[in-house]
This record gives C-alpha cells, sequence and structure tokens, in this order.
C-alpha cells in the first residue's frame, strides 16, 4: 500500500526559547520548511491584541518595543512550572490554582502561549507543503521533567498536532549531526545553549540508539543573559552620555535590549559594531562603538556558568573529556567565539578542532586523536529541527540508517543566489553519506534551477572549483513557491551521486561525478591555505551578499507598504520612511563588499527597520481588522 501524502509525513518541530522551526523529509532529504517570505526561523515570541487576536514571530518581535506588556517573549523558561520557581522575567498570576503568564489584559498559561507558535508553525508547514500536516515529533530539553514534558506534548496538542513524539533535543542535534555513522559505544557530549536554556548532554551510541548517559545544564541560562548583562552595560553607557538614568520606561528598556541583542549577534563574525539608538527619549541620541573584547568580558561570567554543569554531567557518567569521541555544538549562542573557544578548552579537544578546517569538523585517525573533536559542522539553531524531522521520517518509515566509511577531502556543495556557495557535504565528513537541501525560486516566474556543483572551502562560488551543473525546469511560480530538493550521494567509491527533484511533480535529473574524493594533496592543501588567508574577506563578502539580498527585499516592501498605507499615515512618518528606503537604495547602488561598506548599509536596514515600526503596526490591525470582519460575516 503507498503513502498517503499529508497522513504519513510527521515533521519535526524545534520550539525553542528564542526561536523555533519546522522541518520535513521529503524526497528522502531533511530540510527546514521556510514562511512564504523565505523565513527560516519563527521567533518565539506571542503579542496579544485587543479582541483577542494574535500575531506571532516577526510581527510580534517588530510591535515588542512598542508594546512590552501585550508580548510574551521566552515562554519555554514556563512550561510546567509552579510560580514559585518560575524566573520573575515577565508579569506572572495564577489562573485555576496554576501559573500563568499576564499579557494583552488577560491571563495565559503558558502551554497556551507556546501553542500558539506551534499553530504558527503547522500553518507555515501546511502552507509550504500545499497539503495538511497533522503528526509531529516537538523536541524538549534532555533535562525536562514529566511535568514539562506533558506541558509540550498539550501545547502541540491545542495546535492541532497529533504529537507522536516528544523526543530529547540532543538526540535530535546527533541525528541531525548524522553520528549514527559513528562505531559502536561512540560517546558524545552536545553542548546546547540557546537564548534561555542551556544542557550539557552525554549520550552513547549502541545499536544505533542513542542513549542519553547524564544530563545538566540550567532552565534559565542562556544569551537572554548576555543580551539583558549587555543591555545594563549600555544603560550605564547611556546614563553617562547625558541620557536617561534609569530604564523604567518599558519601550526604553525593550530598544535597549534589542539593541544589545543585535549588537552581540553582529560581534560573533566581526570585532566591532556600532550600536545607534536615535531618538532614545526626547532630544536624545545615543551611539557607540562595541568591540568584540568587551563583549565577551560582559559574557565571560555568564558561559563561565555552564562549566559547573558539564563537569557535573561528566562526572554523573562516570567519564572524563578524553573519552568522548566528539563534542557537538548546538544553539544560537555557540556561534560566539568565545563559546566555542571555552568548550574547545574545557574538553581538551584536540589541537586544531575548532579553527582545523574552515567549516565542518576535522577528522585524526585514533592514534593522532588526543581528545574530543569539537563538531561545528552544522546550523547551530536548525540542527535540532532537523534531527526530529529525521526522527519523524524514521517513525514512518520513509528514511532507513545507512552505513558509513571513509572521509571527504573538501567541502561540496553548490552555488546558490547572489553566487554565494552553499555546502552540503563538508570537509572530513565520513564516506559514504547523504546530505541534501531544499532550495526554493529566487525571483517571480522563474522557470529553472541551475545546480552548479562545488568544490573548495571558499565562501564564494567563484573561488571554488567546478565539477558540473545542470539545469532542473519547473512550473513558472511566485518568488519562494517552487521546492527543489537536491542530494548530493557520496559513495564508498569516491562517486558523488548529484540529484535535483521537483517536490509538487517528482520531476527529477541526475549527475554522476568521478572526481570529488580523488584529488591531488598539494591541491587540497592550496585550498585549504587560501582559504585561512582569505577567510575574514570572504566573510565580509558573504555578509555583504547576504545583507545586500535583504536590503533590497526590504525597500521594495516598504515602498509597496507605504502605497498601500500612504492615507492613513502622516506626513512626518510618512516622510522618515521615505528617506530611510533611499538611505538603503543609495548604500546598495553605491557599496561593495568590504567591511565598511557592510557596516553602513547594517546602519542604514537597522534605521530602515525602526522608522517603518508604525508602518508594520498599521498593516498588522489592518490584517487583524479584516480578519475580525470575516468572522463576523460568517458568523
Amino acid at each position: 500500500m503507498g503513502r498517503v501524502r499529508g497522513v504519513d509525513d510527521i515533521v519535526g518541530i524545534d520550539l525553542g526559547t528564542t526561536n523555533s522551526a519546522v522541518a520535513l523529509v521529503e524526497a528522502g532529504i531533511p530540510g527546514i520548511l521556510a514562511s512564504s517570505q523565505g523565513e527560516r526561523l519563527l521567533p518565539s515570541i506571542v503579542r496579544y491584541h485587543a479582541g483577542r487576536a494574535v500575531s506571532v514571530g516577526v510581527e510580534a518581535r517588530r510591535s515588542l518595543a512598542a508594546h512590552p506588556a501585550d508580548t510574551v517573549v521566552s515562554v519555554k523558561r514556563y512550561m510546567g512550572r509552579d510560580r514559585g520557581d518560575a524566573p520573575p522575567a515577565v508579569a506572572l498570576g495564577e489562573r485555576d490554582g496554576r501559573l500563568a503568564i499576564l499579557a494583552g489584559g488577560a491571563s495565559h498559561l503558558p502551554e497556551e502561549v507556546s501553542a500558539e507558535i506551534l499553530r504558527d508553525l503547522k500553518a507555515r508547514a501546511e502552507g509550504a507543503l500545499g497539503r495538511p500536516v497533522q503528526r509531529a515529533v516537538i523536541t524538549v530539553p534532555a533535562y525536562f521533567n514529566h511535568a514539562q514534558r506533558e506541558a509540550t506534548k498539550r501545547a502541540g496538542e491545542l495546535a492541532g498536532w497529533v504529537v507522536e513524539r516528544v523526543l530529547n533535543e540532543p538526540t535530535a542535534a546527533a541525528l541531525a549531526y548524522g553520528l549514527s555513522r559513528l562505531r559502536e559505544r561512540s560517546k558524545l557530549a552536545v553542548y546546547d545553549l540557546g537564548g534561555g536554556t542551556f544542557d550539557l548532554s552525554l549520550l552513547e551510541l549502541r545499536e544505533g540508539v542513542f542513549e542519553v548517559r547524564a544530563t545538566h545544564g540550567d532552565t534559565c541560562l542562556g544569551g537572554d543573559d548576555i543580551d539583558q548583562a549587555l543591555g545594563g552595560w549600555l544603560a550605564e553607557r547611556i546614563a553617562a552620555s547625558g541620557g536617561p538614568s534609569d530604564m523604567n520606561d518599558p519601550a526604553t528598556s525593550t530598544r535597549v535590549r534589542m539593541a544589545a541583542e543585535a549588537a552581540k549577534v553582529a560581534l560573533s563574525s566581526a570585532v566591532e559594531t556600532e550600536i545607534v539608538l536615535p531618538f532614545l527619549v526626547e532630544q536624545f541620541h545615543f551611539h557607540c562603538v562595541l568591540t568584540r573584547e568587551e563583549l565577551e568580558k560582559i559574557a565571560r561570567p555568564i558561559i563561565d556558568k555552564t562549566r559547573a554543569h558539564c563537569r557535573q554531567a561528566l562526572s554523573d557518567a562516570g567519564w572524563t573529556a578524553t573519552d568522548l569521541d566528539q563534542v557537538i555544538l548546538v544553539g544560537g549562542q555557540t556561534r560566539m567565539p568565545l563559546v566555542r573557544r571555552l568548550v574547545a578548552e574545557w574538553f581538551q579537544c584536540a589541537d586544531g578542532a575548532q579553527f582545523g578546517a574552515v567549516r565542518g569538523n576535522l577528522s585524526m585517525s585514533d592514534a593522532d586523536r588526543r581528545g574530543p573533536m569539537l563538531n561545528t559542522s552544522q546550523h547551530p539553531e536548525e540542527a535540532v529541527a532537523l534531527g526530529a524531522a529525521i526522527q519523524g521520517a524514521i517513525l514512518s518509515g520513509s528514511l532507513n540508517d545507512v552505513l558509513l566509511l571513509d572521509v571527504t577531502p573538501l567541502s561540496l556543495g553548490i552555488e546558490t543566489f547572489g553566487g554565494l556557495m552553499n555546502v552540503l557535504i563538508p570537509r572530513n565528513t565520513t564516506i559514504p553519506t547523504k546530505a541534501g537541501e531544499l532550495f526554493t525560486n529566487a525571483v517571480d516566474g522563474q522557470r529553472e534551477l541551475l545546480v552548479h556543483v562545488l568544490q573548495g572551502e571558499r565562501e564564494r562560488a567563484r573561488d571554488n572549483w567546478t565539477l558540473g551543473r545542470f539545469t532542473l525546469s519547473f512550473d513558472p511560480a511566485p518568488r519562494g513557491a517552487a521546492r527543489v530538493g537536491v542530494q548530493f550521494e557520496l559513495d564508498a567509491d569516491g562517486l558523488l551521486h548529484v540529484l535535483a527533484r521537483d517536490t509538487r511533480t517528482g520531476c527529477e535529473k541526475r549527475l554522476t561525478i568521478k572526481s570529488a574524493v580523488d584529488v591531488e594533496d598539494t591541491k587540497v592543501q592550496q585550498m585549504v591555505e587560501e582559504s585561512v588567508e582569505h577567510a575574514l574577506a570572504d566573510w565580509d563578502a558573504r555578509r555583504w551578499v547576504e545583507a545586500s539580498m535583504r536590503g533590497r527585499e526590504a525597500a521594495a516592501a516598504a515602498r509597496q507598504a507605504l502605497g498601500e498605507m500612504q492615507a492613513e499615515l502622516p506626513e512626518e512618518v510618512r516622510s522618515r520612511v521615505v528617506r530611510s528606503v533611499e538611505a538603503v537604495e543609495s548604500v546598495l547602488a553605491a557599496g561593495g563588499e568590504d567591511a565598511g561598506d557592510l557596516i553602513l548599509l547594517q546602519s542604514a536596514l537597522k534605521q530602515l527597520d525602526e522608522d517603518t515600526t508604525p508602518l508594520a503596526d498599521l498593516l498588522v490591525e489592518r490584517a487583524m481588522d479584516e480578519l475580525l470582519r470575516r468572522r463576523g460575516a460568517l458568523r
């Protein structure tokens, strides 16, 4: 009997403190299901409007500074808790003797807030797939107790999901990293530092199953705490510059906190960043430069708190750091260079493990290895959702395990929009192996996808080696509507089989490449050396391309919204938005790829985002009014 599409599908969901995501293994390829706007991550933020209307994600985040009392963040920290042990970060109350969150003039149980996020993910999945989806695997931290797991399951059911399994996040991460390929009895540590929670989980692979041997963590320790500490530092600088001496106004304090978070993210790749807060209060503008060194001084005491949990987990399992085969990093906060350096130091990771390869994890023979490998080969914010999707595919019977051997000498990937290289198989990945990703059309009416197969360690496609290319045709569709799965399969003989498949029609093309593994050592060494030599310039180029794409989209969206809402906007707001749009377009027209141009563009985009907040609020209110009118008409 054949599978019934949409009935047998089981998606994977990472219900995160800061961001959430939904993924599916489709046509044998695990991939994140993006929104109609191409957003892969959903901010775990919920705003309650008058009339019981709700907005989730980006829309809720945009209104956070203006409506902090109506908006709930970090709800995961409150799942399954009593009021006595809940962190006092939001307004709390009780309902029917249970902890409730106060927002929008009403009380909400934490699972009800989480259900809004899960309901949005359900709509996103069904919109991306074009069919109903009902079954899901939802992940939780390994140290979640029974009450917290049950609250998570209830949230899923309230959102309309059939929750097939509540899966430990470290197990999901291990699946996403392909660690089921390791030898029997391999020992792994999953260091998971997200926005609101931290845990260190120790896993052992037994007969293809990951067994959690020990876990330790803190449900109230994460990147949010770094944001808060940096926000406090900013508040002191603001007061010293003649600004307000306290942050009692919720809107002002929220703007400072959001600026702190944006600066922290920027300093994961830059060594310094500008913080600009125009009109923080009437007639006061704030500007300063924050360096990575200053951020690390602020963040170090918070990150150091995770070390005790690491030690306790190792002690509970009866292991030492040298017993481990790998340490894998999960959670958005592990992008921070300081986190990677400290984890490598604490776990005595093998020399060069974190910087020995531009991307992917460094492999060594057991004889050479003096400590575990630090594995950073997957997207830290997407790995858990992808692993949950793999578990879902295993439960539905659509995916089986594979046995893997040998390693790849250089990374393999394809060219994506903007001339960048998207890596599918990182350097030093054990083979045979499979990897894939879902891609979509970049422009309206696009009829085909160019699959340009690349090998190398550089960020731009033109700086890597071309292994082959072909095109796959599909029906013309609006931007972001078409979906093509691209899968690389590298067999034990070193043959690379490339498959591109239109997931809607099943139309596919294949290409076999014989030279993917058979590369001269001198050429490999040359490519790696060049990647290190040009790493900063390459990274600036990638960031410029990605930021310029966002800039063009944001400017176009703002101009369209201005046209729709012109009659309802005050002239002052309209003028500010026009100036901000023109500033972004001016930087895009004149800019290049160096760090200075990127800083100018980021500053212009930040200003555009601030100036379009009233416009976004109007658009949300119009959409909510239309929804309420429709509901009234139906009644």
